[in-house]
């Protein structure tokens, strides 16, 4: 059976954080705006229930948070219990309610969980994070890599169980990675051993990437991508050919800056260090 890794980013843009540096902050859908993404999620979720000789594993990327939203979670739990699929991953802020989780497969959910420092108590997303692991809910904790955010990084690593893993994303202004000194870098590293990973540009153009063959992005119409980053439409999944698109390809970008996009990159060699753990990011060692 092929297997398929699906990252959807359907029509939500709407989030209930106001973080300075996302384009999304703090705004509010109109009701006609949340009816099509229900719509357009629901179709996603039927199609995907229907690829029954594909072994898909499904990275819910939204721009804003989803898990507030009933449909999302509807979603995660009808998808957790399909026999297809390997598994269910969400980014999430941890803002919502849980108790729709005993409702899933716990098995087969994993989280790509942010700590937003200002826009929740720290003991309050502790207390999230407690249940996920009293639920045996697989997790990672982020946090981007700003100066302003260093004490909250260690004091996170501090209190979160060492068994969880808490990584951080070098920080970005328009794309541009913040230049940080070698102390604090090092500081980083020593909190978050792969900071290093995430802190570089990556020449990209020409070679070789697992996305467009074995991973692919796709929108709230079902148009296919290689991944976030190509804007090039490779076909659309609710057509019947779509797979004949999902063949080896190299990166048309000059680099890849983002864990979503590298880590498919052969050249990295990152698949070993991230093994089961890849969409989720959760590395067997750290």
């Amino acid at each position: 059976m092929k297997s398929l890794s699906v990252l959807y980013r359907g029509a939500l843009t709407s989030c209930n954080y106001s973080c300075s540096y996302c384009p999304f902050a703090k705004r509010i859908e109109t009701v006609e705006e949340r009816e099509a993404d229900k719509q357009t999620l629901t179709r996603f979720t039927e199609w995907a229930l229907a690829q029954q000789d594909l072994a898909l594993s499904l990275f819910f990327t939204p721009w804003g948070e989803a898990l507030v939203r009933t449909h999302y979670q509807k979603a995660l739990v009808a998808l957790s219990h399909a026999p297809h699929v390997k598994k269910v991953v969400f980014q999430t802020n941890l803002s919502s309610r849980l108790d729709f989780l005993h409702e899933a497969n716990t098995e087969k959910i994993a989280l790509w969980v942010t700590y937003h420092p200002g826009e929740v108590e720290r003991e309050a997303f502790l207390q999230q994070c407690e249940r996920l692991i009293a639920m045996k809910v697989r997790f990672s904790v982020g946090i981007v890599g700003k100066p302003s955010h260093f004490a909250e990084i260690a004091q996170m690593r501090k209190d979160l169980p060492q068994e969880i893993y808490l990584w951080i994303n070098a920080y970005r202004g328009k794309s541009r990675l913040y230049p940080y000194t070698e102390e604090q870098t090092a500081y980083l590293s020593h909190i978050d051993p792969l900071f290093s990973i995430n802190a570089k540009d990556y020449p990209s153009r020409g070679k070789s990437c697992l996305t467009g063959e074995d991973v692919i992005s796709v929108d709230e119409h079902g148009t296919m991508f290689r991944c976030h980053f190509v804007s090039r439409p490779l076909g659309n999944i609710y057509q019947d050919n779509y797979r004949d698109q999902l063949k080896p390809r190299t990166c048309p970008r000059s680099s890849c800056y983002c864990h979503i996009g590298y880590v498919h990159m052969p050249e990295r060699e990152l698949y070993p260090q991230f093994e089961g753990g890849i969409l989720e990011r959760i590395p067997i060692r750290f």
